[in-house]
């Protein structure tokens, strides 16, 4: 496609917000004729979507950055209006974020904030694995970016192979590097192996091997090995859990131990389960080796989202340590509000050899009476929000079929008191 024409056609097929300062493309219809004219961040809403409707502020800094630092377009598309575009692209739900780069499309899975939706954009929008060819670039990666992977070593041979295998299936989910082994000497000390996977995660950082107890020179099944050790490490060590990312960490097949407190609108802890929540954080913290194999910490600032799973409305603070594989939770016979760090271990101690009791699972009686919790929560919820609303929504239709369900009652009847009548005057004759 010639450079006149791609100007003309996105000039036909977007038009910038309202806001003079918004670098959001509104899009139509004719966004499938340049779909593959760059790279694309895209945000399929509509208009009456509340959750479309809070992420517009985060969409507009996501644009502004994105156009700042880099060359991606950020736009969105009305799906209520261009359906072609909807079909085209599957979109099922709204708000969906996705990311297009050619016949390439990816689709954002994690938490709705500036900071996740633009790391998935700028991972994307480059190779797999990218080479760092100046030391002092990994000094700044080690002060700006609180989580990546790095792969030290010629690019060369199946070691080299299988890291590029691995970035290319996380590559929207973390960020993977490499580089030699002069320039890393200079940051990373001492060097456990080269070649090499290092993970740099809470300030400090850890070889894949060593983490593994494996040799990779003579490990049979690297590929899976790394993979799984990708997996897992993926996320911070303790970090807080929402309803957008809670998916992607039950990707890891851990236990998720998960301090439940609340968070009020200005996104501020109270001081009595912010201590309950930093002493759950120490637990992992000072008992890595022992924990992180089989459980992932984290917090929960939503308390709605851990009733969900618990079924039942939890008091505040507490604990709740969800397994991932069967889907059954294990909560505390204490009071979690009096739980000690030595408590928690032994809590997760009885866990780890099976002796806590647990609860849910993924049994039919299960499912259906979680469906059942979760729609009468959503139904008080939205009464607590706006009770009128909540009555006209629901009234009307419960009017309207009591009044359908009345006049084919009273129609049955009254076509059995005429039938009698009419038996009745033939025996009379």
């Amino acid at each position: 496609m010639s450079p006149a024409k791609g100007v003309i056609l996105l000039t036909l097929a977007c038009f910038v917000t309202a806001a003079s300062s918004s670098r959001v493309l509104e899009l139509s219809d004719r966004f499938l004729d340049i779909k593959k004219d760059g790279q694309w961040l895209i945000m399929f809403y509509a208009p009456w979507c509340a959750h479309c409707k809070r992420l517009e502020p985060i969409w507009a800094h996501v644009a502004q950055a994105l156009h700042v630092n880099s060359n991606i377009r950020v736009g969105r598309v009305d799906c209520t209006r261009f359906t072609a575009v909807a079909n085209e692209f599957g979109v099922s739900g709204f708000p969906t974020i996705s990311f297009l780069k050619d016949d390439e499309y990816f689709i954002f899975k994690g938490d709705r904030t500036k900071e996740e939706i633009i790391n998935f954009a700028l991972r994307l929008s480059g190779p797999p694995v990218k080479p760092i060819m100046k030391a002092d670039n990994i000094g700044h990666l080690m002060v700006t970016n609180s989580l990546w992977f790095l792969y030290v070593g010629p690019p060369v041979g199946p070691y080299w192979e299988t890291y590029n295998e691995v970035a290319e299936s996380f590559q929207p989910h973390a960020f993977f590097y490499s580089t030699t082994e002069e320039n890393a000497k200079l940051h990373v000390s001492p060097l456990r192996r080269v070649p090499g996977v290092y993970l740099f995660k809470d300030s400090d950082y850890r070889c894949f091997s060593e983490d593994q107890r494996l040799d990779p020179q003579i490990d049979t099944d690297l590929n899976a090995s790394l993979h799984t050790w990708v997996n897992t490490e993926r996320f911070p060590t303790f970090p807080q859990v929402t309803r957008g990312n809670i998916y992607q960490l039950v990707q890891t097949n851990k236990f998720l131990v998960l301090a439940v407190v609340e968070e009020n609108k200005l996104k501020e802890v109270p001081a009595e389960m912010l201590e309950f929540r930093d002493m759950i954080e120490m637990v992992i913290r000072r008992n890595r080796e022992k924990f992180h194999r089989h459980f992932q910490f984290g917090w929960i600032g939503s308390p709605e989202l851990a009733n969900s799973i618990a079924m039942s409305v939890l008091p505040l603070p507490h604990l709740i340590v969800l397994n991932t594989t069967t889907n059954h939770h294990h909560i505390p016979e204490d009071d979690p509000s009096q739980l000690t760090p030595e408590a928690v271990m032994v809590f997760l101690d009885r866990i780890r050899n099976q002796s806590a009791p647990m609860y849910g699972g993924n049994t039919l009686p299960v499912r259906l009476y979680r469906t059942y919790f979760e729609a009468r929560s959503s139904l008080a919820d939205m009464w607590m929000g706006n009770p009128v609303l909540t009555t006209v929504l629901f009234g009307l239709p419960l009017g309207f079929l009591t009044l359908i369900c009345y006049s084919i009652c009273c129609a049955d009847i009254m076509d059995a008191d005429d039938e009698e009548e009419y038996a009745t005057h033939e025996k009379k004759e």
